[in-house]
């Protein structure tokens, strides 16, 4: 694109911002409710609301609770959630077999709210953090997080949810080769028609500290993830990870953190084209929201900011844990 403006006063761009209708006439870009997939975490137990402290306005639910959660995504127009489990400390264990127990928290819960509410589309995580007696995403043998093992039993836990019923996988891992194994045990199985969104840009972040919190793999970590998540200052082995992952059989990709990696959000979209999310993640939620709670910032404001950043930056959606509040301001606005 070379524009082309006349001098000024010829040219005047101020004329363009002058009212909310002429701003909204030539808005570029545009968040709406079905750009969203709000992450939801489920634990035991039933009527179970239980605050995460380290996100505010965050809770665990019961599945119970997590279908009503569903239903409100679905009257909110919201078309997908994510599921992450909060898994019981005494099945955890060093094989992490608890991940593809057909009967496991995560499959209960994706069969519960496709019975209830089948119109919304459940995506699920696949790594093996929230069973793994190490708390990492693979299985730990002499300190060491091994590949091949990991796939092995990623897949197993790949068939299980598909099993269940889930619409979209979504490999949070980032071993070398999943994709291509679940993509060929999805068909072998006949499920052809389940969707794989990748964590193909995953890196290796200080920012999802509240996340393992949620889950309850915090205390459990031994060391840190960077021998298998991308080093933050490596752009180009992100373009090389998304490449392989849309090679191997994924449909969706995305890049993990969200907004400190916008840079790589718009390469991916504008190098291969094809669906490109952003996880907002617990780090960043928790800064905005932290911060609105002290009056520092305008929380909506900011809330709503940052989420169309994702959109400027090329990506087709976003996982956030502000999707039902981001849906009914979108709805006000429309009205």
């Amino acid at each position: 694109m070379q524009p082309v403006t006349a001098p000024f006063p010829a040219s005047r761009p101020r004329r363009l911002r002058r009212t909310g209708a002429i701003r909204d006439l030539v808005r570029e870009t545009r968040l709406a409710t079905g750009d969203l997939i709000w992450p939801l975490f489920v634990r035991d137990g039933e009527g179970i609301e239980e605050p995460v402290a380290s996100l505010p306005g965050v809770s665990r639910l019961s599945i119970d609770r997590l279908v009503d959660a569903a239903a409100t995504a679905r009257d909110l127009g919201i078309p997908a959630i994510c599921l992450f489990p909060y898994t019981d400390p005494a099945l955890k264990t060093e094989t992490c077999e608890e991940a593809w127990n057909p009967d496991n928290l995560s499959n209960r819960a994706i069969r519960a709210i496709k019975k209830a509410v089948p119109e919304i589309a459940v995506m699920t995580d696949i790594a093996l953090d929230p069973y793994n007696a190490n708390g990492h995403d693979g299985i730990v043998r002499d300190g060491v997080i091994v590949n091949d093992e990991t796939v092995e039993a990623l897949v197993r836990m790949a068939l299980a949810q598909a099993e269940a019923g889930a619409d979209i996988l979504g490999p949070s891992d980032m071993m070398d080769g999943r994709i291509g194994a679940m993509r060929a045990a999805l068909e072998e199985a006949g499920h052809n028609d389940i969707s794989i969104l990748s964590y193909s840009a995953k890196f290796a972040s200080g920012f999802y500290g509240p996340f393992r919190d949620a889950v309850g793999a915090s205390g459990a970590l031994k060391g840190d993830k960077s021998t298998y998540q991308i080093d933050p200052a490596n752009a180009d082995e992100a373009m090389r990870m998304i490449a392989r992952d849309l090679a191997e059989g994924a449909d969706m990709v995305m890049v993990k953190p969200g907004m400190p990696y916008l840079d790589i959000c718009r390469r991916a979209k504008d190098r291969f084209g094809a669906p490109t999310f952003a996880y907002q993640v617990s780090g960043e939620y928790a800064m905005i929201e932290g911060a609105a709670r002290q009056g520092w910032i305008d929380g909506d404001k900011v809330m709503m900011e940052s989420l169309l950043a994702f959109k400027r930056a090329g990506c087709d959606g976003i996982l956030t844990y502000f999707a039902p509040r981001a849906a009914r301001m979108l709805a006000e606005t429309r009205q």
